[in-house]
């Protein structure tokens, strides 16, 4: 059986810019089929098992030639898979969707075009700059600056393009900058028509520069300005000079690694990218339930003990999502604990408590296991059954100090900690490229498990990269760990909260300079 074929548009850079549709392409896709232009972030939305080909272009060779890409298309859908081609932008705006079509049509292959948001709106967007305007620019024309000086006047008929729209957009054209302003000129633009280039638009390598027909190639030149950048001819380009929003974000020119399992990372992610900073997922650790008979049968006891417990000491959000997983699955419920104290280490986990129903005692100050101790250390008297549900990698200062003070304790690993760092090629090259502005680590599980990740993926080299970069710590035990691995924590949580790491990059950004990939 023949598969089918989507051409999806995948936007300008920032993967929350793919449409609805697109994105429910990526997830049922058998193959895709991607580019440079493509957000990495795409590939973390495909099935297992999900064939990946990357057949982008980059200035100095392309990896694959257009005709093999068409030919590929249908040779993996002749294979009766369902096959995303992911192009950046629009795929139908200088995107060559029409030839990769034209073959699947002529082998009668199924196909559909899924549009995309095209850079020469959403660009200039990001910049401040919106291409048409009442009372600025009423039309507007998308021009292609990729080809050669003669190739480009065969194409464009300057006469006639040079006042045919308010606004002028080039794609692709920083190379030919010089020319396409000569032309521009000598076809009746004014010398001092507002010109923006924008490169990397949505990304965080985001950068602008703004000059006249008269002076931007100069600018260009001097600024050592590079490609991939959108051009804008006209005078909305003075719009930027008050509605450039996204450079007035808090984290606006930063890639941040989130190393914390993807189950846990969502609201660390979406803070990043809610205050302008472009996060990049690599979880490097997984959490599941027990695995050893061992394990589990220490489990089974302490849960059949649940309405003996005086105390229940909850250290981490995992420690109450896999808690309840285990009690839905024993077959029982909560009102097995009615006699017991619920104490939460950390403001996280106590919602992640009251989310089911349960208000537990909260810690006013320290949020760890010395905590626990300073908060209700008066109250516990020797004899009190302690149950502590937790994580395998749960330090033993807190059983040791509870027992020490006389009460019993049944410390219990309700879920394991393993390593699930995959390689990722596109990783490696933002760290040799210092596209990897700020690492964060939630735990010391996170320190290590990168760092033996970064060890496999390309030794010294990118452990170096690691030590260049800015790291950022949810507290000191983490912060200790990183340390002791060689690592120069800079920014570490005055809380050991997700909001507080995030405040503290805010205040890092301020000052930072900014850092940009060639």
């Amino acid at each position: 059986m023949t598969g089918k074929v989507y051409l999806v548009g995948a936007g300008p850079g920032d993967a929350r810019l793919i449409t609805i549709k697109g994105k429910e392409c990526i997830e049922k896709a058998d193959a895709i089929v991607y580019d440079r232009l493509a957000s990495p972030r795409f590939l973390q939305w495909v099935k297992s098992g999900t064939k990946k080909v990357y057949v982008g272009k980059l200035p100095d060779r392309h990896t694959m030639k257009q005709e093999e890409i068409n030919q590929l298309l249908v040779d993996l859908a002749l294979e009766g898979k369902t096959v995303v081609r992911l192009k950046g932008g629009d795929p139908t705006i200088f995107g060559r969707v029409g030839e990769e079509a034209e073959l699947l049509y002529r082998n009668g292959i199924e196909f559909e075009i899924v549009p995309g948001i095209t850079s020469s709106i959403s660009v200039p967007a990001y910049a401040g700059i919106p291409v048409t305007h009442r009372d600025l620019a009423s039309s507007l024309s998308i021009i292609t600056g990729h080809e050669s000086p003669d190739k480009l006047d065969r194409m464009i008929q300057w006469d006639k393009v040079t006042h045919a729209t308010g606004t002028l957009v080039f794609m692709m054209g920083v190379a030919k900058i010089g020319y396409i302003s000569q032309q521009l000129i000598a076809h009746g633009r004014s010398p001092q028509t507002p010109v923006a280039l924008v490169r990397w638009g949505t990304r965080a390598e985001q950068d602008t520069i703004v000059g006249t027909l008269a002076d931007i190639e100069e600018i260009v030149r001097t600024t050592g300005f590079q490609a991939p950048a959108v051009i804008v001819v006209g005078d909305v380009v003075r719009q930027r000079e008050h509605l450039k929003w996204a450079e007035k974000l808090p984290l606006f020119g930063k890639r941040i690694l989130v190393t914390r399992a993807r189950s846990q990372a969502s609201t660390l992610v979406s803070r990043i990218e809610e205050l302008g900073g472009e996060p990049y997922e690599f979880p490097v650790i997984e959490t599941v339930k027990p695995t050893s008979k061992q394990m589990v049968d220490q489990l089974h006891q302490a849960f059949e003990r649940l309405n003996q417990y005086d105390w229940v000491f909850f250290t981490s959000v995992n420690g109450v999502d896999f808690f309840f997983r285990h009690l839905n699955e024993l077959g029982k419920d909560i009102r097995a604990l009615a006699g017991a104290r619920i104490a939460a280490v950390g403001p996280a986990t106590a919602s992640a408590l009251r989310e089911r129903g349960i208000v537990p005692e909260v810690l006013r100050e320290r949020y760890q296991a010395e905590g626990l101790i300073e908060a209700f250390g008066s109250e516990m008297k020797a004899g009190q059954q302690v149950l502590l549900p937790r994580g395998d990698l749960g330090r033993s200062w807190l059983p040791e100090e509870l027992n020490r003070m006389g009460l019993q304790v049944t410390d219990v690993k309700i879920y394991e900690t393993i390593s699930c760092a995959e390689d990722d090629h596109e990783l490696c090259k933002l760290f040799d490229e210092g596209g990897i502005h700020a690492v964060t680590f939630t735990s010391s599980s996170t320190v290590t498990n990168l760092i033996r990740a970064l060890e496999r993926m390309g030794g010294d080299a990118l452990l170096q990269r690691l030590r260049e970069c800015t790291i950022a710590c949810i507290g000191p035990l983490t912060a200790d760990t990183a340390r002791e691995a060689g690592l120069n924590v800079s920014l570490m949580a005055q809380e050991a909260t997700i909001e507080s790491l995030i405040e503290v990059l805010c205040e890092w950004n301020k000052d930072e300079p900014r850092r940009h990939r060639k």
